[in-house]
């Protein structure tokens, strides 16, 4: 699964549960997508409008909602928000805490995580969003773009999410104004100019009143782009054929003998395929530790398999009896991971104590878990610029910045951007063993010139 690996208490980031569509099915599968907003910009009621709209609501739900809304409210309006914000805290409070998931099918299958937009609950963003093929952030137009849509874009190129949808809400309330919408627009283009994310797409809506969410408007016939729905309903998920994606079996299991027979000679190395392809007599080699060999026959669940294509979850059997434990990859040969012991990273702290040079964690990436040193904070960012502010020496709570890292053992990965899974890790404090930080890998540093 795409994302960030499970802490060695056994949680798991709030990551989406489901694992991801194999890359070959391209096109119009399941949409995984994930919205954000600051305090106040309409999220909840904008979910809520979409799930009504399309009819995703059940009657008995729908009914609690309608009287929730009139015991909340003088005019007894229906509050779509209730729909969405299930903890207690969060309609007291009237602000998302929590990553909550919403499974729903119209014409595609889709999975929402409703993630926090305010900036103490950064890291709850952050997890929530790590499998997301699109991003949805709202801004209000009467407030414009602001530091948490800024810093909401920011993370959705961080995290590598390809499709960004910008909804600018409460068009009801600058009477549906196109130059108001149009202000919104250059300010966000002018910010996000610098980010990574090419499919950047603009739609006004008034969710109170269901303007452009599953509807088309007819208080806006300047807009002739898709409604929200139609844009998710569309929108192409370009993930690349199998057979042009690294191959990568993070190895989590060792299996002695078949159907528990202890007499059979056999050692199968079971693990969740994270991308690419793997196929029976294939050369592989596997790292850290840099020894080949071939496979001999790739078992399921089903039965023996003439090839795994990612995610399955398959044992490989080796034609070589080699010393294989938990945490090593098989990959082909001519195309292996990084090894390394040094590496940089973006991470996003979600520790209460400040990270700082020096301090000693343990780091998970994949199944692999060494202890690391913070060799170094290369630099904190500045959300508001998208700079770098290079004299920072720790990264306090929700902070996002750059490190580098030191090994006490070789690992073997990815960039993020070249492969989510094995590009991703966490921190875990050694003494609590709580999940402190979020993690993507940029690379290794380069080898210092004598």
């Amino acid at each position: 699964m795409e994302g960030f690996p499970i802490s060695s208490n056994g949680a798991r980031p709030a990551t989406l549960a489901e694992p991801s569509a194999p890359p070959g099915l391209s096109g119009r599968g399941l949409l995984r997508f994930t919205t954000a907003g600051s305090v106040d910009d309409g999220k909840s009621t904008l979910i809520g409008r979409l799930l009504v709209d399309s009819r995703q609501v059940a009657d008995d739900q729908l009914a609690q909602v309608e009287e929730a809304s009139r015991r909340r409210s003088m005019d007894g309006a229906l509050d779509l928000s209730l729909l969405t914000d299930g903890l207690r805290a969060e309609r007291e409070q009237g602000i998302t805490i929590d990553v909550a998931y919403r499974y729903f099918t119209t014409q595609r299958r889709f999975i929402l995580a409703d993630v926090p937009g305010h900036r103490e609950y950064t890291r709850n963003m952050v997890t929530g969003a790590s499998t997301a093929d699109l991003s949805i952030v709202l801004v209000d137009v009467h407030r414009g773009v602001v530091e948490q849509s800024r810093r909401h874009a920011y993370i959705t190129s961080l995290l590598g999410i390809p499709h960004l949808v910008v909804a600018v809400n409460k068009m009801d309330l600058v009477d549906y104004d196109q130059a108001a919408f149009a202000s919104v627009v250059d300010t966000f283009e002018e910010f996000a100019a610098g980010l990574p994310v090419a499919d950047r797409l603009f739609i006004p809506v008034s969710a109170l009143h269901g303007d452009n969410v599953v509807a088309r408007s007819e208080r806006m016939p300047w807009y002739d782009g898709p409604t929200l729905l139609e844009h998710l309903e569309q929108v192409e998920l370009s993930h690349e054929h199998p057979e042009r994606v690294s191959a990568r079996l993070p190895v989590q299991w060792i299996i002695r003998a078949p159907n528990g027979e202890p007499n059979v000679n056999h050692r199968g190395y079971a693990g969740q395929l994270a991308s690419g392809v793997l196929r029976t007599g294939e050369e592989v080699v596997l790292t850290p530790s840099g020894r080949r060999t071939r496979i001999a026959r790739i078992e399921t669940s089903d039965g023996p398999i003439e090839e795994a294509v990612a995610p399955q979850s398959v044992s490989v059997v080796l034609e070589d009896d080699l010393d294989v434990g938990r945490g090593e990859m098989i990959s082909r040969v001519d195309d292996p991971p990084t090894v390394a012991a040094e590496l940089e990273a973006d991470v996003c702290w979600m520790s209460v104590h400040p990270l700082e040079a020096g301090r000693r964690y343990l780091i998970k990436n994949s199944t692999r878990t060494v202890s690391a040193l913070v060799a170094e904070v290369v630099h904190c960012m500045d959300i508001h610029t998208l700079r770098p502010v290079p004299d920072s020496s720790s990264l306090e709570l929700n902070d996002i910045g750059r490190v580098r890292l030191r090994t006490t053992a070789p690992l073997a990965f990815d960039t993020y951007r070249a492969n989510r899974g094995t590009g991703s890790f966490i921190l875990i404090d050694e003494t609590s063993n709580d999940t402190v930080a979020a993690g993507m890998i940029v690379g290794a540093p380069a080898p210092a010139q004598p």
